[in-house]
């Protein structure tokens, strides 16, 4: 199986795309073309480079000093059989794993049922920064954001629930509600 990536290498040592010192995979290809991205050139199908997952996967073994992966592009939901590939081979040795996507989780949760690997890749994520940039709600008081509209999701307790469980820690205004969860239903 193969992946396009925007990128032949994996960048390492990233602190802005999640917790931690991370490595990012950055995927080729998005549909959403958000007006203001900040990578607009990852939005072409058939631009980047394609490598194996076996490539990648060497890549992966070959990152030192790294606490997690980061799934970002381009979207990486428009690759969701390759990037669950390698999300399952990042947790077998120990990443956690961020995915930056333009879909909102409820949106992901309808393509699934159609589409089982997106389903399958979830199952893999620790946290899902959901939603499309907004430039009218760009912002730099949203940590690992870029738009107040974009959330911070904790997958796990989210599919466990059955409702969007929101990771608030990062919030730059003292938490008057420490402690309370913010969650929203959805079907």
């Amino acid at each position: 199986m193969d992946i396009r990536l925007a990128t032949p290498k994996i960048q390492s040592d990233s602190i802005v795309d999640g917790e931690g010192i991370r490595s990012v995979i950055w995927t080729q290809g998005c549909s959403h073309n958000c007006k203001g991205c900040h990578n607009p050139e990852t939005h072409s199908f058939t631009d980047g480079y394609v490598l194996s997952i076996d490539e990648v996967k060497k890549q992966i073994d070959g990152l030192k000093g790294q606490q997690g992966i980061t799934f970002s592009g381009g979207d990486p939901m428009m690759q969701p059989e390759a990037c669950l590939e390698l999300a399952k081979y990042s947790k077998s040795i120990g990443y956690n794993v961020w995915c930056y996507t333009g879909f909102t989780f409820e949106e992901l949760l309808k393509l699934g049922k159609k589409k089982k690997a997106i389903l399958e890749f979830l199952k893999y994520i620790d946290v899902l920064v959901d939603g499309r940039f907004i430039l009218e709600e760009k912002s730099f008081d949203v940590v690992f954001r870029g738009s107040k509209n974009q959330r911070l999701i904790d997958v796990k307790k989210s599919l466990e629930s059955g409702s969007v469980v929101l990771i608030d820690k990062y919030d730059n205004k003292k938490n008057n509600n420490r402690g309370r969860k913010n969650s929203y239903m959805f079907v």
